[in-house]
């Protein structure tokens, strides 16, 4: 059991404290639960707030940002992260997580994959609680990735369609498990543990899952796609992506907020670098940006407000340098740094 926090004052239940995985969507400006069997489902309107206590008090907080959350909500959730940290005695290690670009540990905690569904807190609302008068449910998801499996809500169409990926129809009672020609034995069976996910949490259990083969299509899917055109080629994504070729890419600058306003001083500019360079009164930006990631070091006897700030000033180095907005950020606490991390500085101790 994580070290308790008081409950007055506090926008999160004493619950967050608790070993596992805790979820919150940011509606109005507040941090709102995700049943557990929600887990996993994302709004692309949305921001979210994901937090995983391991053990031995090792913590890790992922901000999720839809592709279409509004500015003021990717506010709201990065005050809230603010916040919740500092309940948790500032030990989780920060993650920005942008949709479609998530980490490797963000993945891991969903074993079904993720999936993406269209709208925001509004939209959302009238989706997890369908009425008869809405009408049956008819989506459609593009399952891809072999290793992070992905499945984003696509037009309800044919030309949606390719021969090279996977895809689900979710008609409500029946569930199809679309394969294309090219899609592989992984992929496969990935997209079908997703719509079994489907089926459990959000029909609890009662639905049947169909594996359809492209050219083997049921009257059912027919009757709501239409008749079917020849579909275009997939591009199946790689088996092995060289995520190492430029891993030592880096430059390193230490942040200041001396004269009033956050300032960034390139302290070195090739690694591996020295470890003494990160001085435990401050707080320093590790870019990794050409290979898509940015770390902020925060130094244990670093003033609050450079801690505090940490988030704010990854997003303006990002913005600064030109990087894609979604390039991951990784905040972490002196004593809290990961392999990775390290790997940028010879003579680590």
């Amino acid at each position: 059991m994580y070290t308790a926090i008081p409950k007055s004052g506090s926008l999160f239940e004493p619950s967050v404290t608790e070993p596992g995985l805790h979820l919150w969507r940011v509606e109005k400006l507040k941090p709102v639960p995700v049943p557990p069997q929600k887990h996993g489902v994302f709004y692309t309107g949305d921001s979210y707030l994901v937090l995983h206590n391991g053990p031995d008090e090792l913590s890790h907080l992922h901000l999720w940002i839809g592709e279409q959350s509004s500015r003021d909500e990717q506010g709201a959730c990065a005050m809230l992260s603010v916040h919740l940290n500092s309940l948790l005695g500032e030990r989780p290690i920060q993650h920005r997580e942008v949709q479609g670009n998530e980490s490797d540990r963000f993945m891991g905690y969903f074993p079904h994959g993720l999936k993406y569904q269209e709208g925001g807190v509004e939209s959302a609302f009238h989706r997890a609680s369908p009425s008869p008068a809405e009408g049956p449910v008819r989506r459609l998801y593009q399952v891809k990735g072999k290793k992070n499996i992905r499945a984003t809500e696509r037009a309800l169409s044919w030309e949606s369609f390719n021969t090279g990926d996977c895809f689900i129809l979710d008609l409500g009672q029946t569930i199809y498990t679309w394969c294309g020609e090219k899609s592989n034995i992984l992929e496969r069976n990935k997209a079908r543990d997703l719509a079994t996910a489907i089926r459990d949490s959000e029909r609890r259990g009662k639905a049947q899952v169909e594996i359809v083969s492209d050219g083997e299509e049921p009257a059912e899917m027919m009757q709501v796609l239409g008749p079917k055109p020849a579909l275009r080629e997939g591009n199946p994504e790689e088996d092995l992506t060289a995520d190492q070729t430029n891993a030592h890419a880096a430059a390193l600058y230490k942040v200041s907020d001396a004269t009033g306003k956050m300032d960034l001083t390139k302290v070195a500019d090739s690694s591996p670098f020295p470890a003494q360079l990160l001085v435990s009164d401050d707080c320093f930006v590790l870019d990794n940006g050409a290979c898509g990631k940015i770390y902020v070091w925060k130094g244990n006897k670093a003033n609050e407000q450079e801690r505090q700030a940490a988030l704010r000033v990854a997003e303006d180095f990002i913005s600064r340098m030109h990087y894609a907005p979604n390039t991951q950020v990784e905040i972490l606490p002196q004593g809290r740094e990961s392999p990775i991390f390290k790997q940028f500085f010879k003579n680590w101790k």
